[in-house]
């Protein structure tokens, strides 16, 4: 029993050595980011839109910078913190998940359980409500002796 145990073991530990990347410079584990990328997560801070698709003077220093960026090497975690610190959160796409911002995160989720907790709660009664006032309400409407008199000469007529 231990000899199929401890072979699972051995080619478990082949494959994540196999798999593991060679010893080398550290920028070669790191995969490098691209203009596209970053555009699409940041802001024209005077265009307030997203980059990729801002046409301006100030967008277009914008990408210059984010591309100088990229040409020193820079990760896209170091691009954004040197984004916010040159133009100020507001060139961020997304509130931050921490502080204050994360309340942009919180309250969309926090009214929709709400609103399900709500819904939850007066569904029942208003089915009730339904249901006797569906029970009060007489099934059919009693006729008149006129009404009562003309339909059987219709049917009579119709027989």
């Amino acid at each position: 029993m231990r000899r199929p145990a401890s072979l699972i073991v051995a080619v478990i530990l082949w494959g994540l050595c196999a798999g593991a990347p060679a010893a080398g410079p550290a920028s070669a584990a790191v995969p490098r980011t691209s203009l596209p990328v970053i555009e699409r997560q940041v802001m024209c801070v005077t265009c307030k839109i997203p980059l990729n698709v801002a046409q301006s003077p100030q967008a277009d220093r914008e990408r210059a910078y984010i591309q100088s960026l990229i040409d020193e090497g820079q990760t896209e975690a170091q691009i954004k913190s040197s984004l916010v610190a040159q133009y100020g959160p507001a060139v961020l796409g997304m509130p931050a998940a921490h502080g204050f911002d994360l309340a942009a995160y919180l309250v969309p989720i926090a009214a929709v359980i709400v609103l399900l907790g709500v819904l939850a709660m007066l569904l029942p009664r208003w089915r009730r409500q339904a249901r006797a006032q569906a029970a009060l309400e007489p099934k059919h409407p009693a006729l008149d002796a006129a009404d009562a008199a003309r339909l059987d000469a219709d049917l009579a007529r119709f027989e």
